[in-house]
């Protein structure tokens, strides 16, 4: 197959200006602050990310609850690992990174009530739950079982007799 002069020449023209273009230096990785999980219950235990504009030095999180943290680098990020307190009540906490370079972040920790279920879920009982249908349900069921056994003891009284 013979490739025409002008598709060439089309795809010089269009492909040479990306090879010599200036590109834009990569930017540096934006400053944030999360937590995961971003909601907790008291007593859970909560991970810190965090990423300032150089990640090779600590910085520091207050973090309401949590009190005041040192995210060390790891991975390429700064991360801590710490635990909600059990006496901290129900609410919002504002969480802030400080950054060597004074840079700041924020985010938010939910913290929710502990509930203990006192029973397991309402999933319903479908056909076995008490109602006007039941007893014509199991009713039912019986009269098919029966069916099925007496079915079985024909057939094999008819093998035995022939």
């Amino acid at each position: 197959m013979r490739t025409s002069v002008p598709a060439v020449l089309a795809s010089l023209v269009l492909g040479l200006p990306v090879l010599f273009l200036d590109a834009a230096p990569a930017q540096a990785a934006s400053v944030f602050v999360e937590t995961n999980p971003s909601t907790a219950r008291p007593g859970d235990t909560v991970g810190v990310r965090a990423s300032c504009t150089d990640n090779l030095a600590a910085a520091t999180v207050d973090g309401g609850p949590l009190g005041k943290l040192t995210v060390q680098p790891r991975y390429g990020f700064l991360t801590a690992t710490t635990r909600v307190p059990t006496s901290t009540a129900v609410g919002d906490y504002t969480i802030v990174l400080t950054c060597p370079d004074k840079k700041t972040a924020t985010s938010t920790l939910h913290v929710v009530a502990l509930v203990t279920p006192a029973q397991g879920p309402a999933t319903g009982g479908g056909g076995a739950a008490p109602g006007r249908s039941a007893p014509m349900l199991i009713g039912g069921g019986l009269a098919a079982m029966v069916a099925g056994v007496v079915l079985a003891l024909s057939s094999r009284r008819r093998r035995r007799i022939s």
